[in-house]
């Protein structure tokens, strides 16, 4: 069991900076990646309808014999948290991770004003997930901020430029208006524009990564559960996919997660036929030239 690999979900993409963050925390897990980029995105769609398709994804993830779940979407954790940890831990004995709470503890411990300002997309906004979490300090003040163009932004690769500035201005103002001392990114995409944010937002603000968060929280999982690999071979990168896009899967697998990770296993999965290992295309040619 130890063996095992670590299975991410996500509704796309995104999800990749917490795998991301997992690699480089814990360099000698494997990790099994599933992106359901057929319902992506999560954020404008009823959590009711979050909850039945990351349940699928997620009881897909078991049968492939996973050791933990990680929840890597936002929306879905807000959607169905307690439901996957009802149905995997407590039903099945496989610990879950999500990215809400991890980051909001970081956040409270880091705030010295006691106003944090959230930003996500419009669903996990919607959902109160992250002010409902901190409740548990009453004298904590949460600004939230829906800011659904900066996942086009992420995926499109602009991480600068007037654009992107006066957009992040116009959905950050709220915050700066309250005066927040951190800011807590709520969505998986937003840390490749921590530059950005950090610009808009002043030097002095914090801001809190729920992925690197997520992925600290894993490290501690896998040790209180005895689960840490202790194979001496070399782990394995699994990415799989539900949608109909293999060009720009592959293209933003190596947008998130940079070009040091050599050992990517891309298996044939769901609607994409992704591509064997040793196979080249065209579409693979062009995106590299295109980086």
């Amino acid at each position: 069991m130890t063996d095992a690999p670590i299975g991410v979900f996500d509704s796309g993409v995104g999800g990749l900076t917490v795998a991301r963050a997992i690699i480089d925390q814990l360099p000698n897990e494997s990790v099994l990646y599933v992106g359901d980029t057929a319902h992506s995105p999560y954020g404008p769609k009823p959590l009711a309808e979050v909850r039945e398709y990351a349940l699928a994804v997620m009881d897909d993830l078991v049968a492939q014999g996973v050791k933990l779940l990680v929840i890597a979407c936002n929306t879905a954790s807000a959607a169905m948290f307690r439901d996957a940890r009802e149905r995997f831990t407590h039903g099945a004995g496989i610990p879950v991770v999500e990215v809400v709470l991890p980051a909001v503890r970081t956040a409270a411990r880091r705030t010295r004003t006691k106003r944090i300002g959230v930003i996500g997309t419009e669903g996990t906004v919607r959902s109160n997930a992250y002010a409902d979490a901190f409740v548990a300090d009453p004298e904590v003040t949460v600004v939230q901020a829906a800011c659904p163009r900066f996942v086009d932004f992420v995926e499109a690769g602009i991480t600068t430029g007037p654009e992107l500035f006066a957009v992040a201005e116009e959905y950050l103002a709220p915050l700066k208006a309250a005066d927040v001392d951190t800011v807590l990114l709520g969505c998986t995409h937003y840390p490749l524009l921590s530059g950005a944010i950090r610009w808009v937002m002043g030097p002095d603000v914090a801001l809190v990564s729920c992925a690197d968060e997520t992925a600290a929280d894993v490290y501690r999982q896998l040790v209180e559960h005895d689960l840490l690999r202790t194979a001496g071979t070399a782990p394995t990168y699994r990415f799989e996919a539900t949608g109909e896009s293999e060009a720009a899967f592959l293209r933003l697998a190596r947008r998130f997660l940079g070009p040091e990770v050599a050992a990517v296993d891309l298996v044939q999965t769901g609607a994409i036929p992704l591509p064997v290992p040793g196979r080249s295309t065209n579409d693979q040619t062009t995106d590299e030239e295109s980086r």
